[in-house]
């Protein structure tokens, strides 16, 4: 999970209307508008876990649950696109009982990476310094995407790799000046920007060089 720029909302939207209209009036047409513009935010990515997504394992999530507050059905600032895991994330989070999305890290709004951090063994837990209210958001977050569920073995499988390079880099902080190690890892970061759970790479990256 990291932060995302939203871009301009998709002109489609305003074809519908709150009170006169359901998401199951949504085209498929403007549904691939709409997806156009979620795959500029969001890199073809999950908003939530930054597992790849693609036609076929991949919905367009509400935020704030339209079957709640179907006010928001058609708000631009509502919409992201979510994997099809059952498990976890925007599927996950509508089979919940009663919460508040207040209490949620909404990734265009706040940055996630300021509330949690993931770890080498795959898992996501809020960063130790956090208020008691921002603690309760991440928190919150991890527990309604069920971050810490099935995806923290897939996740793990993709970060494992690099365990080693970043022992790397740890070594030679210990040993080299800082001008001489420092442009090799943010080149590193530039290289793995746009894989799938990038996030908990550039943690495990830099966790050890701190």
């Amino acid at each position: 999970m990291h932060k995302l720029q939203r871009g301009v909302a998709p002109t489609c939207l305003s074809n519908y209307k709150h009170g006169q209209d359901n998401w199951d009036k949504v085209t498929a047409e403007d549904k691939a508008t709409i997806w156009k513009e979620l795959d500029a935010m969001q890199m073809q990515r999950c908003a939530y876990c930054e597992a790849t997504v693609s036609n076929g394992n991949r919905h367009i999530e509400h935020f704030r649950q339209k079957g709640r507050d179907p006010t928001v059905s058609f708000q631009w600032s509502n919409l992201f696109g979510s994997c099809n895991r059952a498990e976890s994330c925007g599927k996950h989070k509508d089979q919940c009982g009663y919460y508040s999305p207040a209490d949620l890290i909404k990734p265009d709004e706040s940055d996630p990476e300021y509330y949690l951090v993931f770890a080498p063994d795959g898992s996501v837990k809020p960063r130790e310094d956090l208020s008691s209210t921002e603690k309760k958001c991440a928190t919150e977050t991890i527990r309604i995407f069920n971050l810490n569920g099935t995806l923290r073995q897939i996740r793990f499988r993709e970060i494992v790799g690099y365990i080693q390079t970043a022992e790397e880099f740890a070594n030679m902080a210990n040993n080299f000046p800082e001008a001489e190690w420092l442009p090799l890892l943010q080149e590193e970061l530039a290289t793995i920007i746009n894989l799938p759970f990038a996030t908990a790479i550039k943690h495990i990256l830099i966790s050890q060089v701190k």
